[in-house]
């Protein structure tokens, strides 16, 4: 297996992460335990986590994600895998999470009430890798980034990123921590997939020309790119089939976001275009990500174990240029499908 670090850091991470925010809702705790399981004896070192899972959030089941992974954690030997977490971001971001009765920020109090809890839950006393989950646009950035200094001077975190940022937000606070002498993000989790190629435009140089590391999530888009949503009759169960369902208008919005005539369209050419290759279509997607040299680590998500085979074939797989070219191909005759 090809191992990569992450940024400038000393985490060695395998191509492919196991993503956990089914856990707990989606996935049984006796299903998240065999996934696990299996994650880890395909040889995958890097599990990713936060304190808001699972999703769809809610009061009562946050939390549930985390303390799962540490009962699981407790009978593997803790230096053998890469455990990332998440801080929830702040109230006046993305959307109010149901975390500390929705009064969020990314200052010290709450930094360290996230990371205290989510080690507790973890069973574990340090983080490898620990991440803002989306940016605070009124907290001073150099107050997150002094919060999570602390942490690392604390030896309760080793090193330090961000998520769902843009790259004025990257850019700003590496150069912000470069100045001040801070801990600089090593890393970035966005989403990132066949679908939605915002980053190539946005943030491909400033990964490379700073050294920081993609992580990407969703690389399924959602679970779209398997083409279970190009049927005539919605999923069950599905994500966006239930997001639909959900009196909330932002999850209805994130679904039409997803689930469009354009990402429709889309997911159709690219599956045959998996099948040209003799490829799964979640293989081709999980496949394309990974190819990027600055991605370190693409995050997968399974609700029962045997929906991690196609997605973990990919770490065999490495793309002809014909088939890179077929979906760059696609790509620019539906431009920019989930805008």
């Amino acid at each position: 297996m090809k191992y990569k670090y992450i940024g400038q850091s000393g985490l060695r991470v395998s191509p492919i992460a196991l993503g956990t925010m089914t856990f707990g809702t989606q996935s049984t705790k006796k299903d998240s335990f065999a996934i696990m399981d299996k994650a880890y004896d395909a040889g995958i070192n890097i599990f990713d986590t936060a304190e808001l899972y699972p999703v769809p959030p809610k009061p009562q089941l946050t939390g549930i994600t985390e303390s799962i992974i540490g009962e699981w954690l407790k009978n593997k030997p803790r230096d053998s895998l890469i455990i990332a977490s998440k801080v929830a971001g702040a109230a006046n971001g993305w959307f109010v999470p149901p975390i500390r009765h929705g009064l969020t920020a990314l200052d010290r109090f709450h930094i360290e009430r996230a990371v205290e809890g989510s080690l507790r839950r973890l069973k574990t006393d340090y983080l490898d890798l620990y991440q803002i989950h989306w940016p605070d646009q009124i907290i001073p950035i150099e107050e997150s980034l002094e919060a999570m200094g602390r942490l690392i001077e604390s030896g309760k975190v080793r090193y330090i990123g961000t998520s769902n940022d843009t790259a004025h937000g990257v850019t700003k606070a590496n150069t912000t921590a470069k100045y001040l002498g801070l801990n600089r993000f090593e890393s970035v989790q966005n989403n990132f997939s066949l679908l939605n190629r915002r980053d190539l435009d946005a943030l491909k140089e400033v990964y490379i020309k700073e050294k920081i590391s993609l992580l990407p999530y969703s690389p399924l888009a959602g679970g779209v790119l398997t083409g279970k949503y190009n049927r005539t009759k919605m999923p069950e169960p599905a994500r966006f089939t239930a997001y639909q369902k959900i009196d909330d208008q932002r999850m209805k919005n994130m679904a039409n976001r997803f689930l469009n005539h354009n990402t429709l369209a889309s997911t159709e050419k690219y599956i045959e275009i998996a099948k040209q290759a003799n490829l799964k279509m979640t293989t081709l997607a999980i496949a394309w990500c990974m190819q990027f040299d600055f991605v370190a680590s693409t995050i997968i998500g399974a609700t029962v174990p045997e929906q991690l085979d196609e997605s973990l074939a990919a770490m065999h797989v490495e793309l002809s240029t014909d088939i890179l070219a077929e979906c760059d191909r696609v790509h620019s005759e539906i431009l920019y499908p989930m805008g």
